[in-house]
């Protein structure tokens, strides 16, 4: 088995998750879930054969093993994973991932929800569930390919670090070193997952988010300046006649 097919349209039901600890007494281990689905992150070296494919285990691959499926483990030694056993919707839109992937620059992030997860689990399964739900829909964006069939997970750490900086100043440089690759591979990545340069996309989505506090909030159009990290009024007001076609006051007065 190479590929699932999930449905995530609706929280999962969190039945377990923890740390799990596996190859001290044996090097090999069999798992079958009758009812849940198996989401595992791991921290070691092994191997995974699962529907006859096998496959081979690094640290920060992620695994999503459907219910009633048998996952025979081949470990080299103790091995430490993140696991969550779940329940998921069966209903809604259908995606297609691979059984197993590596999460890249994804891992710490997978880490954190996963471990933030453990600890909500005993007092609020809510909360479980939500930080479960979030680290699915983060395995399922690794699956999604840019046009050269390459995983994107390095772009949508460089999206998330912008979306969260809007209000600072921001160089292509400093957000290729966060998503962990050279200035010039992200602008490729970049432009093949959303057709335009990082600055044009860090621009726009400047200007979508002053267009919308101009709009729905009563801040100041200084305030507002800063807050999309343009603190430069003069260069706010070109800026918006030039993205959004009028100036900073009269995109207020039309949304009036």
């Amino acid at each position: 088995m190479r590929t699932v097919d999930v449905r995530l349209d609706s929280p999962p039901q969190v039945e377990s998750v923890g740390l799990s600890l596996h190859g001290t007494l044996s090097p090999w281990d069999v798992w079958r879930l009758p009812d849940l689905w198996q989401l595992h992150l791991y921290r070691y070296h092994a191997e995974l054969t699962v529907g006859g494919a096998t496959h081979r285990i690094r640290p920060g691959s992620v695994s999503l093993i459907p219910p009633d499926t048998e996952a025979r483990y081949h470990y080299r030694g103790p091995s430490r994973h993140l696991y969550a056993h779940i329940r998921l919707p069966r209903s809604g839109t259908s995606r297609t991932l691979p059984l197993m992937q590596d999460t890249g620059t994804e891992t710490p992030i997978l880490s954190s929800l996963l471990e933030h997860a453990v600890a909500a689990a005993p007092g609020s399964p809510v909360r479980a569930s939500a930080e479960v739900w979030t680290a699915l829909w983060r395995v399922a964006e690794l699956a999604r390919p840019t046009a050269a069939g390459r995983p994107h997970a390095a772009v949508a750490t460089a999206v998330a670090y912008i979306e969260s900086s809007l209000a600072h100043p921001l160089t292509v440089a400093e957000v290729a070193r966060v998503a962990g690759i050279s200035h010039n591979h992200l602008t490729r990545l970049f432009r093949a997952e959303h057709g335009s340069t990082v600055i044009a996309y860090i621009r726009r989505r400047r200007m979508e988010r002053a267009r919308h506090l101009l709009a729905e909030s009563t801040l100041s159009i200084p305030a507002v300046a800063v807050a999309v990290g343009i603190a430069d009024l003069q260069a706010f007001n070109k800026t918006c006649h030039r993205e959004l076609g009028a100036s900073p006051r009269a995109l207020r007065a039309a949304a009036a």
